[in-house]
């Protein structure tokens, strides 16, 4: 290991050991992390440019396993998912070409934390436990797909915060299977996001920090996958993140608002 990755570890430990545990958690529940990376990144030195890219490079190596797992189960209803990512992606795409400033992108993640915040918050009382579910219209679902995929695109997440819940909310499928189309949706928006912010001439990354941040959520991803947490229930931690990313985006809001 060369001096300067013994440096960047000791420099940015906390980062590090933050990043593997929300891959961890979001993991075992399906999701990326991507609001979460975003939340820690913010409170950094790292240049906003950065941030959005950093962000959903880890969402795509941690949710990448899910959809291999929850494909191998069967979970993925691909004619009710093309709908949804059939417009998310070319506006994910958009969102993350678009140069937008400092200021502007900082505000906007402020209040998509608050919002992810809140729906992480409340989560427990949305999400179906039923198995129940409805026919839903493919032009809806697009239209959704697209306001989603744009918004996602220009902060630098996959989706799933805005997704899951709206597809709870709707009684759109079984909750494994929103599970799963979450994670899909995540993972093809953070693609085409991300494609999107390397074709704009602005794209920068600092690839010596990301790569040790890569494999830091890669294997918090494994573990996530594969096991459950003893000690906290999916909804405490899921409360405890909540107040975290609140915080955070608070506390952007005032600084570029106020």
């Amino acid at each position: 290991m060369s001096l300067l990755n013994i440096e960047l570890l000791q420099t940015n430990w906390i980062i590090i050991l933050l990043f593997f545990t929300v891959a961890i958690f979001y993991a075992s529940v399906g999701f990326g992390g991507g609001s979460s990376y975003l939340a820690i990144l913010a409170l950094t030195g790292i240049v906003f440019t950065q941030i959005r890219a950093t962000a959903l490079l880890c969402n795509i190596v941690v949710v990448f396993g899910n959809v291999f797992l929850y494909n191998r189960r069967e979970k993925l209803n691909f004619k009710k998912i093309l709908p949804l990512i059939l417009l998310s992606i070319p506006f994910a795409y958009l969102g993350g070409y678009l140069k937008i400033s400092q200021q502007f992108f900082f505000i906007l993640l402020g209040f998509t934390l608050l919002f992810a915040a809140i729906t992480m918050w409340v989560s427990k009382r949305i999400v179906s436990t039923h198995e129940n579910k409805i026919d839903t219209k493919p032009v809806k679902n697009a239209t959704y797909g697209g306001i989603i995929g744009f918004i996602s695109g220009m902060v630098g997440i996959g989706g799933g915060i805005f997704l899951a819940p709206l597809l709870h909310l709707t009684n759109w499928d079984t909750p494994k299977r929103i599970a799963a189309t979450a994670s899909f949706f995540i993972l093809v928006n953070s693609v085409a996001g991300l494609i999107g912010q390397y074709s704009n001439p602005d794209f920068y990354i600092d690839w010596n920090l990301t790569y040790i941040l890569l494999v830091t959520v890669f294997f918090g991803g494994q573990i996530g996958n594969r096991i459950s947490n003893n000690y906290f229930t999916p909804i405490q931690l899921k409360k405890a993140t909540a107040i975290l990313i609140a915080v955070v985006s608070i506390r952007i809001l005032i600084k570029y608002l106020v």
